[in-house]
């Protein structure tokens, strides 16, 4: 017994020592953790408990083939977690590789737990050709299938190229380190082989590009300690199912200063709408998602009165807060997340309409466009809309009208409601009829039924608390379809 309890030992040193202390030692020298480190990182301490650790591939040296998978805790609530491990093979996926992931993937949703990737990969494992192709359209197949039924979230910690960087596109949330870590789907060499061109990792596929430019990731941070606590914290902020209540944390201090003094009394003055969300929410409760992509709207959670709830606001700092094809991609997405999760949606507008000209109608504005529409007209969560200062044209549509289901519409006394700001409308009512003096105002949309009330700033946040607290229960039904055909 005692022999073979030594030799069990002996098997664990194996697995754990994954490519060999040289590779390990050259894994810290380019300033990235090893899998074990991030795994304690980014779990409560002592709570990792390992999956098929002594598995291994037919061509494969090393017991565990590259990846460690199991599950653990964040903040006491179970998740599933995998690995990759880039010492050995470089973290490129084989059929043991991806058996062990799809797997645990299937584990997480029969469990409704979420999961999560801590991605380090060269992509497939070239010594076994197609058979690692065919693992990764087995993990794409459950990526979409339990899209919607679990939280999946995305780590890239190191290059991740070829179909590694797929998987993390169809997850809900991608994070990203900001020192160590890339994501393209034709790495330098290759593209270097097959045209001749010479290409910077980072200017290919870095942090800053797939953030600010792509808008492939959701939050980056300059280290992995950085990316792994906001991890943590993410998840604070969802359900760990779909159709559960989100994790109610204790109710914090509120500023009670006034929202009313952010907003300029010069209607063509900007303000920075961050200021609004932390003025009507809980005391230090906004986590931003893709802080640097798409500027001119945010996206984001935070708490009213210890409640998690997704926020989308317009961001007049940025191309006056209009709507482009950008911003619309990435409300649309955060809305339908929101939605899978039953994360109620608070809509904050400040709009002047889409952004006109012939490059955005040639890119396709119509297309993207469609996509906030039905976005929003698709979500059953509970919706609350608060008018800030302005509402014109389509944009007013498709921030979360009345038309499209809000539930509740509110607005703040100065508010311009309308098909068009009033020195447009001036313009082209005079062309037309010889008249002029159009005046967009809010108390005709209440009049109208459009708006549900006109409150002023300081009164809004309990209004907002004391609306979303009577939509806890809402249950609309739909048609029953197999699914809609979102505008792609």
């Amino acid at each position: 017994m005692n022999e073979s309890i030594n030799e069990l030992y002996e098997w664990r040193k194996q697995a754990a020592m994954g490519g060999g202390e040289k590779r390990l030692k050259a894994q810290e020298d380019k300033g990235k953790l090893s899998v074990n480190e991030r795994l304690d990182m980014l779990l409560d301490p002592g709570s990792f408990m390992e999956i098929q650790p002594f598995a291994k591939g037919h061509h494969s040296e090393h017991l565990g083939d590259g990846v460690i998978v199991g599950t653990g805790l964040i903040h006491d609530r179970p998740v599933c977690v995998y690995a990759q491990d880039a010492t050995v093979y470089g973290g490129s996926l084989g059929e043991m590789h991806a058996k062990k992931i799809t797997s645990l993937m299937d584990f997480a949703a029969k469990n409704q737990m979420p999961i999560i990737g801590l991605k380090d990969s060269g992509g497939a494992r070239i010594q076994e050709g197609v058979v690692s192709l065919e693992g990764y359209g087995q993990i794409f197949k459950r990526n979409v299938l339990y899209s919607g039924q679990i939280p999946q979230i995305s780590v890239i910690l190191g290059s991740c190229a070829g179909g590694a960087v797929y998987s993390p596109a169809l997850t809900d949330f991608v994070l990203m380190t900001e020192q160590t870590a890339h994501m393209f789907l034709t790495g330098p060499k290759v593209i270097e082989k097959a045209t001749g061109e010479t290409v910077c990792p980072e200017r290919l596929g870095g942090a800053f590009i797939q953030h600010q430019t792509s808008g492939n990731v959701h939050y980056t941070g300059k280290d992995e300690k950085d990316v792994l606590k906001a991890v943590r914290t993410l998840l604070t902020y969802i359900p760990t199912k779909q159709k559960t209540a989100c994790h109610a944390v204790e109710k914090t201090k509120h500023d009670p200063s006034d929202p009313g003094t952010i907003l300029p009394k010069d209607p063509a003055r900007t303000y920075d709408v961050k200021k609004m969300i932390t003025a009507l929410t809980d005391h230090v409760s906004f986590f931003e998602t893709q802080p640097c992509f798409s500027k001119n709207i945010v996206t984001g959670f935070a708490r009213l009165q210890g409640s998690s709830i997704g926020i989308v606001a317009n961001q007049p700092k940025v191309l006056a807060g209009s709507l482009d094809l950008d911003a619309a991609d990435k409300a649309a997405r955060f809305i339908r997340f929101c939605d899978a999760f039953h994360i109620p949606i608070l809509t904050l507008v400040d709009v002047p309409g889409f952004l006109p000209g012939e490059k955005a109608e040639h890119a396709g504005i119509i297309r993207h466009g469609a996509k906030l529409l039905y976005a929003y007209a698709e979500a059953t969560v509970p919706k609350v809309t608060v008018i800030l200062r302005k509402a014109f044209g389509g944009a007013y549509v498709a921030m979360n009208s009345k038309g499209l289901g809000a539930d509740f519409v509110y607005a703040w006394p100065e508010a311009e409601i309308d098909v068009m700001g009033k020195l447009f409308a001036d313009e082209i009512v005079k062309s037309v009829t010889h008249k002029s003096d159009v005046e967009p105002t809010v108390l005709k949309a209440a009049q109208l039924g459009l708006i549900d009330d006109i409150l002023t700033p300081a009164e809004t946040r309990e209004r907002l608390i004391r609306s979303f607290d009577l939509l806890r229960s809402k249950d609309e039904d739909r048609p029953l379809k197999k699914h809609g055909n979102m505008p792609l």
